[in-house]
């Protein structure tokens, strides 16, 4: 199987930010990467913007640092970074200021695509909206991407949307969530969608309960003081694990359209019920007095002795609706966790009758949907274990592991950032927040953290390098169920 990359409209990308840490680890990167397989189009533009008083060489020299630090060496061919070097401009800016502005004016080209890369905190936003608008950069074909954190509750996030709504209409603005540009989240959507195999049995007569989990091995690391602020409710399930969950749970659209898509996506946020407060776990890592090398506890890390911000929080929550009616939904993240796995579980309910005894309740059919590492989709079935004596029931994969099904195109697929900037470039919104969205998912968010606020709850501590509080695997038990492992 050949991967085949379609060449994008001539474009100039002007990335605000373009000296800090996103830009380096991921966006520049992406944009590289496309260049080598052959989508950017000749005469494509990338321009960094900053307060940085850099020359054309320096920032040059910044590309080829984060292109060799972030870059697998086999995508590094000989005469591609020259090239991709050679669609490079930078031009200081003031952010809040008039600085540099007629200048970038100047050098965007009038026919083409030009899309606005908000790289910068939200409280940055608007200044750049209003000067984008100001110095008249905004044609028929003008493009705004903006990150997250958007908000930090319901009321933030109506101020920003509103904010960018007073200089750009809504079919221009990309809110983007990089889950959604995984290669397995798209595939997600064609399992359902594109096979009469799963559709009839993607439902609560069949589904026993789903499990969503984003498990991080690494601690808040550079981001201490922003996490501190937000904890994993915010940072993590706001936005990330709500994707996955309206995803998993959408009723199918009527067409792939933008608009078709995230319409469903809403209706899921909108009929989630509110959590109940026996229905949470909070958790924060702490040493471990036994192997010290593996790091410090949360409190530590972030410079708080007295934190109660959580850095690991599960959950369960229902949607009120036909399709899901009393199947139960588990969603969980954290940091410092055992290992790195990013995975939605859903398991099947058990035949109604056993014809083989007791042992088939140990049993069941799960599709495990595995966004990182290791990219792919397994179907656990069960069948009869080889030899003699009798019937012995044992259960294997199906796997679809995409380093294995589809080759070497499966084992390195475009990361996320390289798929949703060239959607952007293509004026493609469906894998893209819509503001609606945005403040449906605060909305539900908000009720939960004044909960705990108000109750003074405290997160339990849980090991470095363990899977959570055993308060979790208590939220499951009482439940009669259990999580899935924790696997890279």
């Amino acid at each position: 199987m050949i991967a085949r990359a379609i060449p994008v409209d001539p474009f100039d990308l002007v990335i605000f930010g373009a000296t800090g840490d996103l830009a380096r680890r991921k966006i520049l990167p992406a944009l590289f990467k496309r260049f080598c397989a052959g989508q950017m189009p000749a005469g494509a533009r990338v321009i960094g913007s900053a307060r940085s008083d850099l020359s054309l060489q320096e920032f040059r020299n910044l590309l080829t640092a984060s292109v060799t630090e972030h870059t697998p060496q086999h995508v590094r061919e000989p005469g591609m970074l020259s090239g991709f070097l050679d669609c490079l401009a930078y031009q200081r800016i003031d952010a809040r200021g008039p600085e540099g502005w007629t200048d970038l004016a100047a050098m965007l080209d009038q026919d083409r695509v030009r899309a606005f890369y908000f790289s910068v905190g939200p409280s940055l936003f608007g200044e750049l909206a209003q000067r984008i608008r100001e110095y008249d950069m905004v044609t028929d074909q003008t493009r705004i991407v903006v990150e997250k954190p958007f908000g930090q509750d319901l009321a933030s996030a109506r101020a920003l949307n509103a904010t960018l709504a007073s200089h750009f209409d809504e079919s221009v603005i990309y809110r983007i969530d990089h889950y959604l540009g995984k290669e397995t989240v798209q595939n997600l959507m064609v399992v359902r969608f594109g096979n009469m195999l799963f559709e009839p049995l993607w439902n609560s007569q069949y589904v026993d309960h789903i499990q969503i989990t984003v498990a991080e091995s690494v601690g808040v690391g550079g981001r201490a003081e922003y996490y501190d602020r937000a904890g994993a409710m915010r940072d993590m399930v706001q936005n990330h694990l709500m994707q996955l969950l309206c995803l998993i749970a959408m009723e199918p659209p009527a067409k792939y359209d933008p608009d078709a898509v995230r319409d469903e996506k809403l209706k899921v946020i909108r009929a989630l019920d509110p959590v109940k407060p026996h229905h949470i776990v909070r958790g924060q890592y702490v040493a471990d007095p036994d192997h010290p090398e593996l790091g410090r506890g949360y409190r530590d890390e972030v410079g708080n002795p007295r934190s109660t911000t959580e850095s690991y929080i599960a959950l369960r929550t229902h949607i009120s609706n036909w399709r899901w009616a009393g199947t139960p939904f588990y969603l969980r993240t954290g940091k410092r966790l055992v290992a790195r796995s990013s995975v939605i579980n859903v398991r099947f309910k058990d035949a109604p009758h056993s014809i083989f005894g007791a042992e088939p309740g140990q049993h069941s059919n799960v599709l495990s949907i595995r966004l990182q590492p290791n990219e792919g989709i397994t179907l656990q079935v069960t069948i009869k274990e080889p030899g003699p004596g009798g019937i012995r029931l044992t259960d294997v994969p199906l796997d679809m592991t995409f380093a294995k099904a589809l080759g070497p195109d499966g084992r390195d697929p475009a990361d996320a950032y390289e798929r949703l900037i060239m959607d952007v470039i293509r004026g493609n919104q469906t894998l893209f927040m819509r503001g609606d969205e945005v403040e449906a998912a605060w909305a539900w968010t908000d009720p939960v953290i004044a909960g705990w606020q108000s109750r003074g709850d405290v997160p339990k501590p849980y090991v470095i390098g363990s899977t959570g509080p055993a308060d979790a695997d208590l939220l499951m038990k009482r439940d009669e169920r259990r999580w899935r492992g924790i696997n890279p």
